[in-house]
């Protein structure tokens, strides 16, 4: 059983308790950036992009890539990729304001 405010969609399935990587969240949710599991070189390139550790992002959809919505931007980027970004869900009322 998933938790109330669990982002994974293969919720049970995922190795981590309180992250999930970015590529099994739910389509339309909104997370919290936790940590960068990719090489120094792309974890630095991700941070530029703004998907920095805290930062609150929210998933647009998944299909042949993922579209986040990140600082008002919508960025598309690999599912493979996005298994490095581990994400955490944003719980209501916990909104960051941008």
């Amino acid at each position: 059983m998933s938790k109330p405010h669990d982002p994974c969609a293969a919720a049970g399935l995922c190795q981590h308790p309180d992250a999930c990587p970015l590529n099994q969240v739910k389509a339309g949710t909104d997370v919290r950036v936790r940590q960068l599991t990719a090489s120094p070189e792309v974890a630095h390139r991700l941070r530029e992009m703004g998907f920095c550790e805290d930062q609150q992002i929210k998933l647009v959809s998944q299909q042949a890539n993922v579209i986040c919505q990140v600082c008002n931007v919508r960025l598309g980027i690999s599912a493979e990729l996005a298994k490095t970004i581990f994400v955490e869900p944003v719980k209501p009322g916990k909104k960051k304001a941008a």
